[in-house]
Order: C-alpha cells, then structure tokens, then sequence
C-alpha cells in the first residue's frame, strides 16, 4: 500500500505543479495567439500576471482586432485596461466601425469608453437609428385650446460629440420644448390638428441637437388629443377672483359702516352723560344762588312756570299739536 500512496502524493504534486507552471507562464494562450497571427512573447505574457492584466483579454482583444485588419499595440491595451475601460467593448466597437465605414480612433474609441458610455453601442447607433418616445407634451394655442401631443424622435450617435456630449434627456427636453413653442405660435388649435407636420418642420428647423450626443434625424407627431379649454378657465377663474375681491370690498365697507356706527353710539352716550352732568349741576347751582341772595322765590317760581310750559309745549308737539280733553 505505501508504494500506491507515495505515487498518488506524487502524481498530485506533479498535477499541482503543471497546473501552476501553466497559470504562470500560459503556454496555450501564446500558442493560441501564435497560430492567429498574433506576435507576443511569452515573457510578456508572465508579465502580464505581474501587473495585474489578465493575458486572455489582451490576446483576444488583439486576435480580434488583427483579423478584422485593425492593427493595436499591447501596450495601449494594457494602459487602458489598468485605467478601468473595457478592452474587449473598445475593440468590438473598433471593428464594427471598420466594417461600416465610420472613422473611429482608438483614441477616440478609448476616450468614449473611459467617460462612461457604452462605445459598442454607440456605433452600433449610427448605424442604425434609434426611436425615442417623447412624453405627453401639454401646450396651448393662442384661442385657448390645450393640446396633449407624443412625438418619436429618430436619432443617430454622433460619434465625434460623444465624450462631453449632451443625452437622451437633453434631446427629449428640447423636442418638448419646440412642440410648446410651435403650438403655442399657432392662431388655432384646429390647424396644428390639421397639419401636424407643422410641428415637426417647425421643431426641426431649431436645430436641437446641438452640442448633444446624437443627430436628429426626424421628429413625427405619434398622437395629439385636445385638452382643456384653458381660456375659459382663466376667464372663469378670473371671474371668481373679480367676485372675491367685490366681496372683500363689500365686506370691508359694511364693517366700517358698523365701526363709524358705534363711533356715534359712543359719541351720542358720551353727550348725554354730559347732559345728565349738567342737570346734576343745576340744582346746586340753584342752591348756592339762593344762599347768596342772587336767586328770589319769586324767580323760583317764575323759573318753574317756564319750564312747565316749556315741558307742555314739548309734550303736544310730540302727541301732534292736539290739546289734551
């Protein structure tokens, strides 16, 4: 048994070491890129492990990219996989350039690629458009009528405006914008329902795709529906404010009608204590005369008479100028 255990130990050793010695110097991937055409040493391969790039996807790239007729250096590969891009998205994108005739550097390719945008899928843009829905846009025309109206806009990738270049929101926002602004210039809703190609000229002619990522290739009106009347609905609420404010000012007249009221009230109290403060005064001021001989009974009494007279005379103009029975 001792013999068959020391030759399995040996067998697993001499395994885990020609798994090893493959791992670290990957003799099947140069061989690989050998018979591709490829030119890499395999010195360079196992120093490819020492800096942390994985040689699979450098040779890939590279097989890739000499068949389709595209000529790359390592060492750019290198770089821009160290740098965080996607090697094998950049070099997918190269070719799908080359092969539709759209000039694509690697540079350029890189630069896109490093910036956070899918490259692969921006050629792949250009060459075939993209439809993008637009939301419900809501405008209204100069009569009042509200429109409600989609629009798919056709766009291309501009491969030159990519790295710094505006996107699908920017281009989304500036096409709604141009469909407010054209229905908006319209006199009446009926022709913007009639010719709703005049939208489309009109948001055309603005030139929106300026300083985005993409080329405008074609605006069409999807579907326009009319709202609401907003123009009666401002009158209506206008009304309503008009009614509020005769209301307020109503409101406000009647209560300084009431204020100026017990104003009076307070005025007209105030004078009959007066008056009352007077008659209290009358008395005393009688007194005081008699007791300093200024006052006689005799202008008592002839004081009396005339106040008696004067009480009757009141009494029968109150009762209508009737003599009592």
């Amino acid at each position: 048994m001792e013999p068959i255990g020391t030759y399995l130990i040996i067998i697993a050793g001499v395994v885990i070491l020609l798994w090893l010695l493959l791992y670290l110097i990957p003799i099947p991937l140069w061989f690989q890129a050998l018979v591709s055409g490829v030119r890499i040493s395999l010195l360079q391969l196992i120093f490819m492990r020492w800096r942390k790039v994985p040689p699979t996807v450098i040779v890939s790239a590279m097989i890739e990219a000499d068949k389709a007729g595209i000529k790359l250096d390592r060492d750019d590969l290198e770089a821009h996989y160290l740098a965080g891009g996607r090697v094998a998205q950049v070099v997918h994108a190269l070719v799908s350039a080359s092969k539709a005739n759209i000039d694509l550097p690697f540079k350029m390719a890189t630069a896109i690629d490093l910036a956070g945008r899918d490259v692969f899928e921006a050629v792949q843009m250009s060459v075939n458009p993209k439809v993008i829905d637009t939301p419900p846009v809501t405008a209204v025309a100069k009569d009042g009528i509200q429109l409600i109206a989609k629009a798919r806009v056709t766009v291309r990738a501009n491969i030159k405006q990519l790295v710094g270049g505006a996107g699908e929101d920017t281009v989304l926002a500036r096409v709604g914008e141009g469909i407010v602004s054209s229905i908006g210039s319209s006199d009446n809703h009926k022709k913007v329902l009639e010719n709703p190609d005049f939208i489309s000229r009109v948001v055309l002619e603005k030139g929106l795709d300026a300083g985005t990522a993409f080329e405008i290739l074609s605006i069409d009106i999807a579907d326009i529906d009319i709202g609401k009347n907003i123009g009666a609905v401002l009158q209506m609420d206008q009304a309503n404010a008009d009614k509020n404010i005769a209301q307020a000012k109503a409101e406000e007249r009647r209560a300084m009608a009431v204020a100026l009221e017990q104003e009076m009230k307070a005025k007209a109290q105030e004078a009959r204590a007066k008056v009352i403060e007077a008659e209290v005064q009358v008395p005393l001021a009688m007194a005081e005369a008699f007791k300093a001989g200024n006052l006689g009974i005799m202008d008592f009494y002839r004081m009396k008479n005339i106040e008696s007279d004067t009480n009757m005379r009141d009494s029968l103009s109150k009762s209508g100028g009737q003599q009592p029975k």
